[in-house]
């Protein structure tokens, strides 16, 4: 049977695994897909690289465009990354009419309305399991193994770096900028970590779970999105000596009220198992109205892992390619002319439960005016530890953790607290999430 030619633009970590995993299994990856899947041009801006990975067995050019032009490729695979080059590519493959597989999660988060539309529109697929996860098969999993489901929420360890980060600081008792130079040493983290450590790159996937978990566009824009690059060491200890681990959570979760799109730190219970997923890997945890909660573990990046899923894209694309468009699992999961417009809540319309740590004078009556303050802020509290005083010192440390509330009222309370003559500094709030029913 004729094989189905890709051209595979950029050969770097995901793009190298993406040849040598498709090389390895070719033959078993045939019997999947039921033709030959064949790579015929590789494009990269340092040709002699791509020249020594693919030994000769395909074209190499360091022209993108003309690789997306080329008539006899059925499947572009884009790993080149970023919004502006990528899109022109994608978008053009889709113009002339084919197929994308993408590992771009940022590009899908901010331009994929745009994107899926256009493949509608020209009757070809987009697949992107890649983008979210990497090996996990998540976008699968919601897309159709949950299909008889009403999606609740999703919660979801989505960027490994940020929790082989939080995983270091609570083993071994270190700062975040400790954590994160070793990070970078040991190549979790990149030069410029601030897409990692201030929540961007957990935003954009948690957005593509959001659009296929409620059938609702594509909304990059309306993520609240909060990083860890502020998080204290001595946080994490109070969080575990009361119970809970932190970990940074790109949550989505559909309320009477609208859709919550959130990432940021969260206490998590720490018998939950999400909740002892360390290092570098990934999990995510979804709630359903059929099946309950079902949870995905496995490594979020990495060149063979996201190959993996890049690879899957290609055989679904490949067993779907004759197939009538009007038949084809659905970009997001819904029917196109089936998505629909829900709100998207503020930040300060959530309700949850949070930490609240506040350093105040050791001295008689001062509990009883931050709880009055919460109580008129209809803020009911859950536990309260008021650690002892180092010696010589007259300052403490006051941890509280409330009952859901809503994010406006912890706010209004804060701003009164803080004023307070014997709260020194700054209160710190974290958010904490029971991931149960």
């Amino acid at each position: 049977m004729k094989p189905i030619n890709i051209g595979l633009l950029g050969i770097g970590t995901v793009g190298g695994g993406t040849y040598t995993v498709l090389q390895r299994n070719s033959e078993e990856i045939t019997r999947r897909a039921g033709r030959p899947l064949r790579i015929i041009a590789v494009v990269d801006k340092n040709v002699e690289l791509a020249r020594n990975i693919t030994k000769g067995s395909c074209r190499v050019t360091d022209d993108a465009f003309s690789v997306v032009n080329d008539s006899e490729i059925d499947i572009v695979v884009e790993l080149i990354g970023g919004y502006g080059v990528a899109r022109e590519l994608v978008m053009q493959a889709i113009k002339n009419g084919k197929h994308v597989v993408t590992a771009n999660k940022a590009l899908l988060a901010t331009h994929g309305n745009e994107i899926f539309e256009a493949a509608q529109e020209k009757r070809v697929m987009v697949g992107f399991e890649a983008a979210v996860a990497g090996g996990i098969p998540i976008i699968k999993a919601v897309r159709e193994g949950l299909t008889a489901n009403r999606i609740e929420w999703i919660a979801g360890i989505i960027n490994g770096t940020t929790n082989f980060i939080l995983s270091e600081m609570r083993d071994k008792g270190l700062s975040f900028d400790e954590v994160l130079k070793e990070a970078q040493r040991l190549g979790y983290a990149e030069a410029d970590p601030t897409f990692d450590i201030e929540g961007v790159d957990a935003a954009h996937k948690i957005t593509l779970l959001s659009s296929l978990s409620f059938g609702i566009p594509v909304q990059f824009d309306k993520a609240y999105i909060e990083g860890i690059s502020r998080l204290d060491a001595i946080d994490i200890r109070y969080a575990e000596q009361l119970g809970y681990r932190i970990k940074l959570l790109g949550i989505t979760k559909r309320t009477p009220e609208g859709v919550e799109l959130r990432v940021h730190p969260t206490l998590i219970p720490e018998k939950r198992l999400i909740a002892n997923v360390e290092g570098a890997m990934n999990a995510v945890l979804v709630q359903a109205d059929a099946v309950g909660a079902t949870l995905y573990y496995g490594k979020g990046a990495g060149a063979e892992p996201t190959a993996s899923s890049v690879i899957a894209d290609l055989v679904d694309i490949t067993r779907m390619h004759t197939a009538d468009p009007e038949n084809r699992v659905p970009h997001l999961a819904f029917q196109p002319d089936a998505m629909i417009s829900l709100p998207m809540l503020p930040i300060d319309e959530v309700v949850t439960s949070y930490y609240l740590r506040l350093r105040v004078a050791d001295k008689t009556g001062v509990l009883a005016d931050i709880t009055r303050i919460l109580a008129d802020e209809k803020i009911s509290i859950d536990a309260v530890i008021q650690k002892e005083p180092q010696e010589g010192e007259t300052q403490t440390d006051l941890i509280m953790l409330t009952h859901r509330t809503r994010e406006k009222c912890v706010n209004a309370a804060i701003s009164k607290i803080e004023s307070l003559p014997v709260v020194a500094g700054k209160v710190t709030r974290l958010r904490m999430e029971e991931l149960g029913k």
